[in-house]
């Protein structure tokens, strides 16, 4: 009797995504290639995004279920691994599913942005295009969700919760800094409703306008994440006149090696937030302004960090306190840095009324496949 198997599907402004659940919910096969960017640049042409999606899409299905038929043919890995080093499709698709005793039940897909009337964007047409193509020929059912809930059902997949009716989401990425309410319907999908976020910049923007102006490639969170870390150690708040008195001293004495340590402690940045609002052009520029001055790449990086941590950490101590949450899901690529899920659990944890913060696996935070496909065997399964 053959096992389902559930299939997702994300083509975002970032990532091309494919991923695979069995009926127990365990993922059996993922694949995604982070989209090209000249260094430099910040971003791609929603033109060039259904270029690189569309050419992506056929080598990472193939990636996908290839992982699924070999696990189930372990002996014959050696041979797989040849055709696919040689570029072959052989024993990779729908009859090498089924050989392997898998049969495609549902596919679920980002279709756009956000779970809103008329939401649009070009990069998930290349997506929902090849699943409805693949639902079309086989008959599998088709799940058609927004990018926002896929990174919502990625979250509750990984995290194992919020396993609550009634939960705060703060989806923090390079499109998207938005606070919102999620509340599980009687058919086990989730209202999202948004309730607060950024006036201005995204996380994700702020991110990445000082990483690209500190010369790292674009998207910039995973460098400026590891430059950041070289000056945790030695982390302490100075403002930006102070370290660059403390570069002066330490060029002006080689006894002054301290002052010269100091340069490389965090560099403070202004945050602001008000009530479920915030805003992150004016830590942008002040940062910006800092980096002119001379301030230390990975004090900076490590400022940077800080000012996002401390701004998701008063958002949604506002939130909780306003919508009577106890629970917060943090998903997101900006959500996947590890020093900002510790500020924000830490911050949270010490409120009166403590909330707790859910947080996925780092890989499943960014943008990924995987909660389409889970959403895909959720609800086939009637599972709330």
């Amino acid at each position: 009797m053959s096992q389902r198997v559930y299939l997702g599907i994300d083509t975002s402004c970032y990532t091309t995504s494919v991923a695979l659940v069995d009926e127990a919910g365990a993922l059996v096969g993922e694949a995604r290639q982070i989209l090209s960017v000249k260094p430099g640049r910040c971003g791609l042409q929603q033109s060039e995004m259904v270029f690189q999606h569309t050419r992506n899409l056929p080598r990472l299905m193939e990636e996908a279920v290839g992982q699924v038929i070999r696990s189930v043919n372990a002996d014959c890995a050696e041979s797989a691994a040849k055709d696919e080093k040689a570029g072959s499709s052989n024993g990779a698709g729908l009859a090498g599913l089924a050989s392997a005793g898998y049969e495609l039940a549902a596919i679920g897909v980002s279709g756009y942005p956000r779970p809103l009337e008329g939401s649009y964007m070009p990069a998930f047409l290349a997506g929902l295009s090849v699943a409805r193509s693949m639902a079309a020929v086989t008959g599998a059912k088709l799940e058609v969700i927004s990018h926002q809930e896929n990174h919502l059902e990625a979250g509750l997949w990984s995290a194992g919760g919020p396993d609550v009716e009634r939960f705060l989401l703060l989806h923090a990425s390079g499109g998207t800094t938005d606070v919102l309410l999620a509340e599980c319907q009687q058919d086990g999908r989730y209202r999202i409703t948004e309730v607060g976020g950024s006036l201005d910049l995204h996380a994700g923007q702020f991110v990445d306008r000082i990483g690209v102006a500190l010369g790292l490639q674009f998207p910039t969170g995973p460098a400026l994440e590891a430059l950041a870390e070289g000056a945790l150690a030695k982390a302490k708040v100075i403002s930006g006149s102070e370290a660059a008195s403390a570069v002066k001293a330490a060029s002006e004495s080689e006894a002054s090696a301290c002052a010269a340590e100091e340069a490389a402690t965090m560099v403070e940045l202004p945050v602001s937030v008000r009530k479920l609002q915030v805003s992150l052009s004016g830590p942008c520029t002040a940062a910006l302004r800092k980096l002119e001055a001379g301030a230390e790449p990975a004090a900076l990086a490590l400022g940077v960090e800080h000012a996002l941590a401390e701004t998701f950490a008063r958002v949604l101590r506002n939130g909780a306190q306003e919508y009577r949450v106890r629970d917060v899901l943090l998903v997101g690529g900006v959500g996947s840095n590890k020093y900002i899920r510790q500020h924000v659990e830490q911050k949270l944890a010490k409120l009166r009324y403590p909330v707790r913060l859910w947080v996925p696996e780092g890989r499943y935070s960014c943008d990924n496949a995987t909660g389409c496909a889970a959403f895909a065997w959720r609800i086939s399964k009637g599972i709330r």
